[in-house]
């Protein structure tokens, strides 16, 4: 027969459960340096920047610099900034000229023509597909350029235009011979 539990009698079960038997724990192997790739951001100046993951589609003007790691499609026109392709960035417009900027760095890629008031810098691992206008034009070993090249002079600075500059010569007449003509002392 079975017996009930009544309020009564004591309860027969230890209210506290039995403490664990203490198991050894392993010694942890000594750390061995492991190499992780730590990313840091670039810091670009007061350059906006497109992200690795960011696609734009469409036309782009401003006055700022402009640091580009996605991906463009359309046109860049920032006439007096810096336009850099970082190495992830793209560029690519069917238009008469896809970037338009004082200062032009290529790491990534470009599919359409470029216009530099400045320079254009293609870096080795920067891929350029278009035709280049700028006043100074650099191509590093290991970069991919096809198209053509128009080198135009560098703008002139505000103050040399605004001192004109003339030119004198000064002609002396000398007596020694009979029948000298004029000599220039340039």
């Amino acid at each position: 027969m079975c017996a009930m539990w009544k309020p009564t009698q004591p309860l027969s079960i230890p209210l506290q459960p039995a403490p664990e038997p203490v198991r050894p724990v392993p010694a942890a192997p000594p750390a061995e340096p492991v190499a992780h790739t730590v990313r840091t951001m670039n810091t670009h100046g007061d350059a906006s920047e497109i992200g690795e993951g960011l696609i734009f589609k469409g036309e782009i003007t401003g006055s700022e610099s402009l640091y580009v790691n996605g991906r463009v499609e359309g046109s860049i026109n920032l006439p007096g900034s810096r336009v850099t392709i970082g190495p992830d960035g793209q560029v690519h417009a069917h238009m008469s000229v896809c970037i338009n900027a004082r200062e032009i760095v290529v790491m990534g890629r470009i599919h359409g023509n470029v216009s530099a008031t400045d320079r254009v810098d293609l870096r080795a691992e920067g891929t350029l597909v278009g035709d280049v206008s700028a006043a100074r034009i650099s191509i590093e070993d290991g970069a991919y350029f096809k198209g053509g090249i128009d080198l135009r002079k560098a703008a002139e600075k505000p103050e040399a235009l605004a001192r004109p500059q003339t030119f004198e010569p000064e002609i002396s007449v000398t007596p020694e011979t009979p029948g000298s003509l004029l000599q220039q002392d340039l």
